[in-house]
C-alpha cells in the first residue's frame, strides 16, 4: 500500500512561504492522483491541490490558486506544496493523500484512500 509522510509545516508570518514535502513509497498501480488536502480547527477537510502520476490533472481550490504550487520529484518519491503570500486562513494541518485513478478535479476526501499524518501549518500576523 502506498505510505505516505509529510513534513516542512511550521509557523510563518503572514505573506511568508512554506514549501510542505511528502514522502511517497509503496507504489502498487500504474496511475495515482496525488492531492493535498488542508484541515482547520472546527472546519471540514478541504482539497486544495492535486496533480496525477500519469501527468495532468492538475487542479487547485480557488481558495489558492495563484499563490500555491503542487509538484513532484525524483520519480514520483517526493509531492511538494509550495504554499506563497500566505495568510491566517491558511492556518490549518496540512494532509498528503492518494488515490489509485486518475485525478478528476473535485478532490473530494471521501475518494482517497491513502494519508498521511499530517503536518501543521500556523500562519500569524
Amino acid at each position: 500500500h502506498v505510505q505516505l509522510v509529510e513534513s516542512g509545516g511550521g509557523s510563518v508570518q503572514a505573506g511568508g512561504s512554506l514549501r510542505l514535502s511528502c514522502g511517497i513509497s509503496g507504489y502498487t498501480y500504474s496511475m495515482y492522483c496525488m492531492a493535498w488536502f488542508r484541515q482547520a480547527h472546527g472546519k471540514e477537510r478541504e482539497g486544495i491541490a492535486s496533480l496525477s502520476t500519469g501527468g495532468g490533472g492538475i487542479y487547485y481550490a480557488d481558495s489558492v490558486k495563484g499563490r500555491f504550487s503542487i509538484s513532484q520529484e525524483n520519480h514520483w518519491t517526493t509531492l511538494y506544496l509550495q504554499m506563497n503570500s500566505l495568510q491566517s486562513e491558511d492556518s490549518a494541518m496540512y494532509y498528503c493523500a492518494a488515490h489509485p485513478h486518475y485525478c478528476s478535479g473535485q478532490l473530494r476526501a471521501d475518494e482517497f484512500g491513502y494519508w498521511g499524518q499530517g503536518t501543521q501549518v500556523t500562519v500569524s500576523f
